[in-house]
């Protein structure tokens, strides 16, 4: 084919008459950003004509309520998994009551213990930790303390005579109430004393967020291979509903491998959905309108994401119930609605 003509639209034609000598740079670049911006927003308000309206309209809902859900439990997950762990970890501390040690030396670890109303005498605390250990109304006489490192570890309302404390970390912070009578204090240790030998939950929190991930995989699989047979529509509302389902049940979770599996259960639900979103969004909008039409949906669910780490992430800690009731029911109406999208896939793209 040859070209015999070319037409140019109306604005291009005025920055051209533009170039001549008496533009001026300045000129040039207002109005090309001028001329830029009217023809994003010329474009953008073609997203809301018909007859692609009411889908902008319904794909702005569903990539909303998809993206508040999904990434707002991403959030809350982990931290969920983590005051399980916590309270597991209460529920089998060691209490000791009244004891009475003298003469003893202690090299080696002690770990998730409240010591009540003891009495130590003459005793070496030598290169050990006190991990999540609290000392409570007990006293500590002519005890020595050498390079000893305590995390999560208390002295409340005790007593030191004569002790001797080197290389070691406790400090007034963790002395509350606690008297000290002629005790010496050497090269104290300063500093986080923390590793993650000491909070395996802080390592845990990336393991359970890597196992989320990984169950991506098998949800990619299965959207790669039916997205033509069930159809676009199917999966995506099919996906978010069960979604929103797998997350009531949540409620019922009580242990930390039940969270678990829920999660990588919802997770690799909610990817079928992200994958034929992608599809329906890309095939209902005509090419002249296809890319702002889809940079406005996912403008959206960056939205969506800011919100739900903020309001899933506030509620960490405090209730179980709000966030459940309120991812699942966001999903199921999200669900809902992308069913009503119109089916694209007997047709050919505009």
């Amino acid at each position: 084919m040859q070209v015999n003509r070319i037409k140019i639209p109306k604005q291009i034609d005025e920055l051209v008459e533009m170039q001549s000598e008496t533009g001026n740079p300045i000129s040039k670049v207002l109005f090309r950003t001028k001329a830029e911006l009217q023809g994003i927003w010329f474009t953008f308000m073609r997203c809301f004509n018909y007859p692609v309206k009411d889908n902008t309209i319904k794909l702005a809902i569903v990539w909303f309520t998809l993206s508040f859900g999904f990434y707002g439990l991403s959030v809350w997950f982990p931290d969920v998994i983590k005051h399980l762990q916590a309270d597991e970890y209460a529920s089998k501390v060691k209490t000791h009551n009244n004891e009475r040690i003298e003469d003893f030396t202690f090299n080696f670890t002690l770990e998730n213990q409240i010591h009540t109303n003891g009495m130590f005498i003459n005793d070496r605390f030598i290169s050990m930790k006190f991990k999540s250990v609290t000392f409570i109304d007990s006293t500590f006489r002519n005890c020595y303390f050498d390079d000893v490192t305590s995390v999560g570890s208390y002295f409340k309302n005790c007593t030191f005579i004569e002790g001797f404390f080197y290389n070691s970390d406790i400090d007034d912070s963790k002395l509350i109430n606690t008297e000290v009578i002629n005790s010496t204090f050497h090269h104290n240790k300063t500093g986080c004393q923390m590793t993650f030998d000491d909070d395996y939950s802080a390592y845990w929190v990336y393991f359970v967020n890597f196992l989320g991930t990984l169950a991506v995989l098998p949800g990619n699989i299965v959207s790669a291979l039916l997205m033509d047979k069930i159809g676009r529509l199917t999966m995506l509302g099919g996906s978010m509903i069960l979604s929103g389902i797998s997350c009531f049940f949540l409620w019922f979770g009580t242990s930390e491998s039940m969270m678990i599996g829920m999660l990588c259960l919802y997770n690799g639900l909610s990817i079928s959905a992200w994958n034929s979103l992608d599809v329906v969004t890309v095939e209902l909008y005509p090419t002249d309108r296809r890319g702002t039409g889809f940079g406005f949906c996912n403008a959206l669910c960056k939205l969506a994401a800011v919100l739900g780490n903020l309001i899933f992430g506030s509620l960490v800690g405090i209730t179980k119930a709000i966030p459940i009731l309120l991812a699942s029911s966001v999903l199921v109406c999200g669900g809902l609605v992308g069913l009503r999208l119109p089916d694209t896939r007997p047709n050919v793209l505009m």
